[in-house]
């Protein structure tokens, strides 16, 4: 065939462990609770950047230090990025991707957190602790540039890789992760309970 694809953009999608969930995701979701209780600095930077909802992104990124719950979570975390290097192929010159930051997202009905990426970092990600029904998904942003090149839109059926947006669902248990350079968000969801979630970053180092 006379066309190829290249440059591919990989996001990747797993089930963190295959046994004791239900027993994490409870205690990060106490955890979760009990942090935003406590964190002042961060309800009232929620309450200028993250509507509606609370992040400890502008306060506490370094759960993992703090908690042996987030600890163990980083160690499952560590095996599924090594995985995603191995996808990505990348040349590590003998050094490694380790975690940088890590924090905790608990999302409202009608809380939005808007189009954007992680700069300096390499690899990016979150884990899934609670989704009730309706939870918006995580949406990722076709990185390529067809917007600025006056481009007529892709078919409604088009095929997964070519469409302008793909959206992955925040199933508790789970994983995603995607290079920093990726522009992704989180619309609106109609819920009855949070959408909690943990996020965090990797650097090359």
């Amino acid at each position: 065939m006379a066309a190829r694809a290249f440059f591919p953009t990989l996001i990747y999608f797993e089930k963190l462990r295959a046994s004791r969930l239900e027993q994490l995701n409870a205690d990060l979701r106490d955890e979760a609770y009990k942090l935003r209780e406590f964190d002042r600095a961060g309800r009232r930077w929620s309450e200028d950047n993250y509507a509606g909802g609370y992040t400890s992104y502008g306060s506490m990124t370094n759960l993992n230090t703090m908690s042996s719950v987030f600890a163990a979570l980083e160690r499952d975390i560590d095996k599924h990025v090594k995985r995603y290097v191995k996808l990505l192929e990348w040349d590590l010159l003998g050094r490694s991707v380790k975690m940088s930051n890590i924090w905790v997202n608990i999302m409202p009905s009608q809380t939005v957190h808007s189009l954007h990426l992680h700069p300096l970092s390499v690899i990016s990600g979150t884990y899934y602790v609670q989704s009730p029904k309706s939870a918006a998904a995580i949406k990722f942003e076709d990185p390529r540039l067809d917007r600025f090149m006056g481009a007529p839109p892709r078919k409604a059926k088009c095929k997964p890789e070519q469409k302008p947006f793909v959206s992955f669902p925040p199933r508790p248990g789970h994983v995603v992760l995607f290079e920093s350079w990726l522009r992704h968000e989180v619309p609106a969801g109609r819920t009855t309970d949070d959408r909690i979630s943990i996020s965090f970053n990797y650097d090359w180092v």
